[in-house]
C-alpha cells in the first residue's frame, strides 16, 4: 500500500488540499542545516469527489514527498548503479504538474495504447472458440461438451504451469523481447487450428495455445509498472482489461462474417475465423518489437535514433515513479531470479489471502460466460443471433469494469468494491437455477446477459496483488501465483457444467450458488486480516522514537512487505 515515513522527516504538513502550499526541508530540527528544494503538496491529503479527482494548479510543484527527501533515508533507499535508469534518478529533481500530466499523457499515447493492442489480440485468439462452437465445431470434429470442457481445462492448466517460468524468462532477457516473441509463437498454433481434424488435434492446441498465452498478462502488467505509479495503475489496467471486452465484442462481428464462409473450399466457417485472425496476431506480434522500448531511459534505436522522450522527460518520469515505489529500483529489467528468492517469495503468507481470492472469485459467473452462445444456440438461436446476442454481456461488462475500477480508487477499498461482484453474481444464479424447460427465451437471454455481463473486478485485485508486494522481484514471482490461481480457478469453473446436466445446468447452478456464498466470508476474512496486520504495525511504529524508527531502517533485515513501515492495501 504504502511506506511510511520516520517521524524526523516532516516538521510541517501542508494545510489539506491546499495545492499551492510546499514543505520546505521538511527534516527534524536537528538537521535543519540540510537544504531540501521545495516539495509539492502531498497528493493522498487531498479529497476526492465521486466525479473528479483534486485539480492542481498546472505551474506548481507536482514533486511528491519521499524516502529521498531525508539525508538518513536516502542513501538507504539510494537506486543501485545497475539500475537501468540510475543515471536519471536525482532527489533534488523538481517539475510541475503542467510537466507532468503532459509526460503522462504521452505514456499513454505510446505505451499504453500498444499493450491493450497486443491484449486486444490475445483475447481475440483466447475467445474465438466460443464463437467457433456456434458454427456446428462440435459436431464437425466429432466432439461432445464434455470433449469441450476438457479442452478449456488443459488450455487453463497449460497457461498456469507457463505462467511462472514466461515471467522468469521475461525477467531475464527483459518483456520487450520476450512479449512479441510470445505473441508470434501462439500466433502460429491459433491459424494452425484452421487445420483442427478430430479430438487429439483440438486437445493439442489447446495445450500448445495455452503453455504460449501463459504468462503474458503478468508480464504486460510488470512492464508498465516501470511507467506508472501505484495509483496511476489500477485505472490503466482497467483500460487495459476494456481492449478484453472490445476484441470479444468486434470479434463476435468478425465471427459474423467469417463464419458465413463455410463452404468456400469445402471448409467450415470456424476454420477461416481461427486462420484470419492468427495471422493479424502474428502481424500485432511482430510490431511489438519494435513498439516496446525496454524503459523509461531505453527508447533510442536504430529506428528510432532520437527517442521518444526528451532528457528532462526521462529525469521526470524516473523520479516519479521511484518516488511513489523506492522499491522498484531494486532490480534492472534484464536481472533474472534465483531459486531462493522465488523460494521465499513463495513463502510470503501475507500474500495468501490474495491468491486464495483468485481461485474462486470468478468461479461463480464463468460457466455462464462460457456457455453463452452455446445455450443460445440450444435455445434456437441461429449462428448469427447467437454471436451478436453475446455482445449486449460484453458491453455491460466493460461499463461495469471501468465503474467498479475508478470506484476502487474513489473510495479507496479493494475488498469493499471486489466483493460487489458476488453480491451481482448471487440473485441472478439463483434465478437461473429457478428457470425450467417452458422459461421464456428472452427472459432467459436477459438473465443471462446479466451474469455474462459482471462488472471484471480481476484488474482491481492484479494491482491489488502488486501493490502488496514490494519490490519488483517480489512483483514478478506473486503477479505469477495470482494468475497461476485464477487460471486454476478456471478450471474448476470449467467442469461445473456437465454434459449430463444440460441444457438447464441445475446442479451446476446450485454449485455455483454455494461457491458465491462461501466468497462473500472469505472477502470479510480478507478485510479483517490485512486490517489487523496494518493497525498492529501502526501501534508499534508509532510507539518508536525517531531514534528508534531511524536505527530500525539502518538495521533491519526485514524486506519487502515484512517491513514495519509497510503498509497494507485492502
Amino acid at each position: 500500500m504504502s511506506t511510511v515515513l520516520a517521524k524526523s522527516y516532516y516538521t510541517k504538513a501542508v494545510s489539506e488540499g491546499s495545492d499551492a502550499g510546499s514543505i520546505k526541508g521538511g527534516l527534524s530540527p536537528t538537521d535543519s542545516t540540510v537544504e531540501v528544494p521545495t516539495l509539492g503538496a502531498p497528493v493522498s491529503s487531498q479529497k476526492a469527489s465521486f466525479w473528479r479527482r483534486p485539480k492542481h494548479e498546472l505551474d506548481s510543484i507536482a514533486t511528491q514527498p519521499s524516502v529521498f527527501d531525508d539525508p538518513e533515508t536516502l542513501e538507504k533507499y539510494r537506486p543501485p548503479e545497475v539500475w537501468e535508469n540510475s543515471h536519471r534518478f536525482d532527489p533534488s529533481a523538481r517539475w510541475t504538474w503542467r510537466e507532468e500530466y503532459r509526460l503522462v499523457r504521452k505514456i499513454d499515447w505510446l505505451i499504453m495504447i500498444w499493450a491493450c493492442v497486443m491484449f486486444f489480440s490475445l483475447d481475440l485468439d483466447r475467445s474465438n472458440i466460443s464463437q467457433a462452437n456456434t458454427d456446428n465445431f462440435l459436431k464437425d470434429l466429432g466432439m461432445t461438451t464434455n470433449d469441450f470442457n476438457l479442452g478449456n481445462t488443459l488450455f487453463k492448466l497449460s497457461f498456469l504451469i507457463a505462467e511462472l517460468p514466461s515471467q522468469l524468462i521475461s525477467k531475464r532477457v527483459g518483456p520487450d523481447i520476450w512479449i512479441p516473441s510470445q505473441m508470434i509463437l501462439w500466433s502460429f498454433v491459433s491459424l494452425s487450428q484452421f487445420w483442427l481434424s478430430g479430438r487429439s488435434s483440438f486437445l493439442a492446441t489447446r495445450c500448445l495455445l495455452g503453455f504460449m498465452q501463459g504468462g503474458f498478462i503478468p508480464d504486460v502488467i510488470l512492464y508498465l509498472s516501470y511507467f506508472y505509479t501505484k495509483t496511476e495503475l489500477p485505472v490503466r489496467l482497467a483500460w487495459f482489461w476494456v481492449s478484453n471486452y472490445l476484441a470479444e465484442i468486434i470479434g463476435a462481428f468478425i465471427a459474423t462474417g467469417l463464419l458465413k464462409l463455410r463452404g468456400v473450399g469445402g471448409k467450415a466457417g470456424w476454420r477461416y475465423l481461427f486462420l484470419i485472425e492468427g495471422g493479424l496476431t502474428l502481424a500485432i506480434g511482430i510490431a511489438s518489437f519494435f513498439m516496446m522500448p525496454p524503459g523509461p531511459t531505453q527508447t533510442k534505436a536504430w529506428f528510432r535514433p532520437k527517442g521518444w522522450f526528451s532528457e528532462r522527460e526521462e529525469v521526470i518520469m524516473v523520479n516519479r515513479v521511484i518516488r511513489d515505489d523506492p522499491a522498484k529500483s531494486n532490480m534492472h529489467n534484464r536481472e533474472g531470479l534465483t531459486i531462493r528468492m522465488i523460494w521465499n517469495i513463495l513463502k510470503d503468507w501475507r500474500m495468501w489471502p490474495i491468491y486464495a481470492l483468485g481461485i474462486v472469485f470468478m468461479v461463480p459467473l464463468q460457466p455462464p460466460q462460457t456457455y453463452l452462445t452455446l445455450s443460445l444456440k440450444n435455445l434456437g438461436y441461429t449462428t448469427t443471433e447467437a454471436n451478436l446476442l453475446s455482445i449486449p454481456s460484453k458491453v455491460i461488462g466493460m461499463i461495469g469494469l471501468l465503474v467498479f475500477c475508478y470506484l476502487s480508487e474513489i473510495v479507496d477499498s479493494r475488498v469493499i468494491v471486489t466483493v460487489l461482484l458476488q453480491f451481482w453474481a448471487l440473485p441472478l444464479l439463483v434465478a437461473l437455477y429457478t428457470f425450467t424447460s417452458t422459461t421464456s427465451p428472452w427472459i432467459y437471454f436477459a438473465v443471462v446477459t446479466l451474469v455474462a455481463g459482471f462488472p471484471y473486478v480481476h484488474p482491481i485485485q492484479v494491482a491489488w496483488a502488486s501493490t502488496n508486494s514490494s519490490g519488483v522481484g517480489t512483483r514478478t514471482v506473486s503477479a505469477s501465483i495470482y494468475n497461476m490461481f485464477v487460471q486454476a480457478g478456471g478450471i474448476i469453473a470449467s467442469n461445473i457444467y456437465r454434459d449430463d446436466d444440460k441444457p438447464l445446468y441445475k446442479r451446476g447452478n446450485r454449485v455455483l450458488i454455494g461457491i458465491t456464498v462461501m466468497n462473500i466470508f472469505l472477502y470479510l476474512f480478507v478485510y479483517l486480516f490485512y486490517k489487523g496486520i496494518n493497525k498492529r504495525r501502526d501501534r508499534i511504529w508509532d510507539s518508536w522514537t525517531a531514534k528508534e524508527q531511524q536505527e530500525y531502517l539502518e538495521n533491519t533485515k526485514d524486506k519487502g512487505n515484512a517491513r514495519m513501515n509497510f503498509r497494507f492495501a485492502y
